[in-house]
């Protein structure tokens, strides 16, 4: 089972335009309940402690996809999805940034009051969170956002964000209630990241005679508390998506699915059958972030080929297609509650179909052409940044799509 784990993001500054916000609470809604029909709320809870699944889903909501602001907006969009609907879907959402996380204990009391789950057990969990990232691991970040997400039987995760100005990172942490017995005996999968010299951690098992000394400290060396680095996340620096930060053949496999294939060859998708390939393809990425295993998830700049991102990296955000995959996905849910679950069954193909092309697909060199092509065609779908729409480029042919 997967434990916490953490991931350190480039400080980002500002906010999400309203037509970017009310779509990002729009599909995280839609992707909410679509893991919910299938696999129940377990899976969902267990997803928002996986740092590498939330930056996905983050990516694919058209946030730029290495920002500490994806944090932020993230929770915020689930926030206003969820929280309206919460006792229709059994899952709540309390916290925030700022004030909003100060609010915490008198939510989770409220949902208690609904609900028949201990209140003060949850509010004793939300703070024991937040008092262990803050303060029993000093590495330098200030806990500035806490949001505790909450299944209708008691199960949760934490995501919190704290701040380091010295460095220029935030650093996200992630809980989950099954993966750990004790608070201070190594919740965290990881709590390591590059290293900057010593850190207090009170949690590592090498500190149990601080703890009951209290009066010494033992400070460890980083390396010593690791025991998954791979759930530790690092973002680079640099706003633009390169090469290096995809998995090439996963992301040419979906390309090659929505550009190149013929729908009739798969029978499973003829559902979908008029659905525009630049549709197809944001639609087989999103199918990931619902339906992928863990390992899926290794490369979250991946995802942000589905919507683009507001900053305009790797592309501006398609607002019609990003509209027509939330159609697609509204469309299917409200036929799925009433027993008509054909078009999900076709959207989660979407995924399963790219992964066996993954197997045969062989990337070239050819990455900056597939962004080029996405950037001059962007206009064509209503491609937006934080400057403005996008721009009819100046007479020329468009690049060529060749996958790689």
């Amino acid at each position: 089972m997967n434990r916490s784990g953490h991931a350190d993001l480039p400080l980002h500054y500002g906010t999400v335009p309203p037509w970017l916000a009310t779509r990002m609470a729009q599909l995280g809604r839609a992707i909410t309940e679509s893991i919910l029909i299938e696999y129940g709320p377990h899976t969902f809870i267990q997803r928002m402690s996986d740092p590498l699944w939330f930056q996905s889903l983050g990516a694919v909501m058209g946030m730029d996809w290495h920002s500490s602001g994806i944090t932020t907006s993230v929770v915020g969009a689930l926030k206003r999805a969820i929280n309206p609907i919460s006792d229709q879907l059994g899952l709540y959402v309390c916290g925030g940034r700022g004030k909003y996380s100060r609010q915490t204990p008198q939510e989770l009391m409220k949902i208690a009051m609904k609900t028949g789950l201990d209140g003060d057990e949850l509010v004793r969990s939300s703070k024991l969170s937040a008092k262990v990232d803050n303060t029993s691991i000093q590495d330098g970040f200030s806990i500035y956002l806490h949001s505790f997400f909450l299944a209708k039987d008691g199960q949760w995760s934490v995501v919190q964000q704290g701040m380091n100005g010295a460095t220029g990172y935030a650093r996200r942490y992630h809980w989950h209630s099954q993966a750990f017995q004790d608070f201070l005996k190594e919740p965290h999968t990881s709590v390591v990241g590059p290293n900057q010299g010593e850190i207090l951690n009170l949690t590592a098992n090498e500190a149990d005679k601080t703890k009951d000394g209290i009066l010494e400290l033992t400070k460890e060396k980083p390396g010593i508390i690791s025991r998954e680095a791979q759930r530790y996340v690092l973002m680079p620096p640099h706003h633009e998506v390169r090469a290096k930060d995809i998995d090439l053949k996963r992301l040419g496999s979906v390309l090659a699915l929505a550009h190149d294939s013929d729908i009739n060859n798969f029978e499973e998708l003829l559902l979908l059958k008029g659905v525009g390939p630049r549709t197809l393809q944001s639609l087989t990425l999103v199918s990931e972030v619902i339906h992928g295993t863990p390992s899926r998830f290794t490369d979250p700049a991946r995802f942000s080929f589905a919507h683009g991102g507001k900053d305009g990296h790797p592309f501006p955000v398609p607002l019609k297609t990003y509209d027509e995959t939330l159609n697609i996905l509204r469309t299917g849910l409200e036929k799925a509650k009433i027993g008509h679950s054909d078009k999900l069954r076709a959207v989660k193909s979407l995924s399963q179909i790219a992964q066996r092309l993954e197997d045969s697909f062989t990337p070239n060199a050819n990455f900056e052409e597939v962004i080029a092509k996405e950037r001059a065609e962007s206009y064509k779908y209503g491609g937006m940044t934080v400057k403005g729409p996008a721009k009819k480029p100046a007479a020329k042919s468009s690049p060529q799509l060749q996958l790689f």
